[in-house]
């Protein structure tokens, strides 16, 4: 039977907290957030503070071609895999302090701790930091996890391009952080991540701990509507080609199959692109990415099909081109057994009040659970609000998450006495 650390042993809060605050100050947004986009200087900027964190740790860094940070602090089994833990460091453009980067942050006061404590285990631990979580810059999201698990092409991933046209490969290479490790080359033995909720439900149960057993599955998918620029004013209603109405339909479509699909289904739009994007021209081109998710796939792709099948009805009637591509996909997951037994025992250890999530959001947890037994722990935010730049957390919703983390972490690299 593995060993558990004792209830005594805490993280450092303060620590913490005042870690967070620090890589808040990299990139800051403008009402109080952060915009440290990745492949940005700002996010160069971050990696470095948090590659000097590291070495004051006295872990060892490694880097791969996608640019993931691996800083290892060694076990006494030279031959026994490591337990990693770790989330990202990149932001939304209008992005709070805390989402992905509690989590990277958390797994760094896991090791800090274990130094405290004089805290030998067996298996090493392995804080990283994945590239391009958000997606925001570059779709589709999870990009660096999605290649490191095989779902993607190192090729693909260097290819993709922002919306100035700059790729992926080309700004990873400018801000210096291209690796010379293959990625996908390590191997796990369990990876953890850290996250805020990004939804309502832990603070209106009232609850410390999310124990997050399942993560929804997901589909990105962009559409190219084509119709023909003419005058706002001088153009009649009978004779446009409105590229424009056909997206408000689709999207009022999208929201009708969400809702015929509950429980357990959402869609919506974050992203529209109007070409000329003008006050006074009717858009010749529209490009708009729909997000579909549910925790069951059969949903999920139910859902997809519809859509795909509904919007080019609706395109053909207004006399507008359609064209639809899946940019982005992952497949529902469910999170190791043992792991989320190891999470809410920690929880209960500690004194935490904690009940069983599905996470919303997507995680660079859903990749690296095709490759190793996973979990995730979450905490609550104000509100659940997330990607927006009034995000909050309180320092002791931090705390007692990383508490949690670092007791599943050191149970799971197996105390050396």
């Amino acid at each position: 039977m593995v060993a558990a650390p004792g209830e005594n042993m805490r993280v450092n809060g303060d620590r913490l907290w005042d870690s967070l605050m620090e890589m808040a100050k990299i990139g800051p947004g403008i009402a109080g957030g952060n915009n440290r986009q990745t492949l940005t200087d700002s996010d160069s900027e971050g990696r470095s503070l948090f590659r000097t964190w590291c070495d004051d740790a006295g872990m060892t860094l490694g880097v791969d071609k996608m640019g993931t940070m691996f800083a290892t602090r060694p076990g006494t089994d030279p031959d026994a895999l490591p337990v990693y833990v770790g989330s990202h460091l990149d932001t939304q453009p209008t992005g709070g302090k805390y989402d992905g980067v509690l989590g990277v942050l958390g797994a760094l006061e896991v090791v800090r701790t274990m130094n405290d404590l004089g805290i030998k285990t067996k298996h090493p631990v392995v804080v990283t930091n994945w590239t391009n979580e958000e997606g925001a810059r570059f779709a589709p999201a999870m990009l660096a996890s999605g290649v490191f698990a095989g779902a993607h092409k190192l090729e693909y991933a260097y290819d993709r391009k922002d919306p100035e046209g700059k790729t992926f490969g080309e700004e990873l290479k400018r801000i210096g952080w291209v690796g010379d490790e293959e990625v996908g080359a390590r191997k796990m033995h369990a990876y953890f991540e850290y996250h805020i909720e990004q939804g309502p439900i832990l603070e209106v149960e009232n609850k410390q701990i999310g124990v997050v057993t399942h993560c929804q599955g997901l589909w990105w998918l962009e559409f190219t509507l084509t119709g023909r620029e003419a005058h706002t004013g001088s153009t009649p209603m009978n004779m446009r080609v409105n590229a424009g109405l056909a997206m408000s339909r689709i999207m009022e479509m999208v929201q009708t199959v969400a809702m015929e699909n509950q429980p357990g289904a959402v869609g919506g739009v974050g992203q529209v692109f109007f070409t000329p994007n003008s006050r006074n021209v009717l858009p010749g081109k529209v490009v708009f990415t729909v997000d579909i998710r549910s925790p069951d796939q059969a949903k999920l792709d139910g859902m997809r099909t519809r859509i795909e099948a509904e919007a080019p009805k609706i395109c053909e009637a207004l006399g507008v081109g359609c064209a639809i591509e899946a940019i982005g996909h992952f497949a529902p997951v469910t999170f190791d057994p043992t792991l989320v037994s190891r999470v809410r025992g920690a929880a209960e250890r500690l004194g935490y009040s904690h009940m069983n999530l599905i996470s919303g959001a997507g995680h660079d947890a859903c990749w690296a659970a095709k490759v190793a037994p996973t979990t995730m722990v979450m905490c609550p935010c104000v509100g659940g609000l997330s990607h927006n730049e009034a995000e909050d957390i309180s320092k002791e919703w931090a705390t007692a998450g990383a508490d949690v983390l670092f007791h599943a972490v050191v149970e799971t690299a197996e105390i050396v006495a």
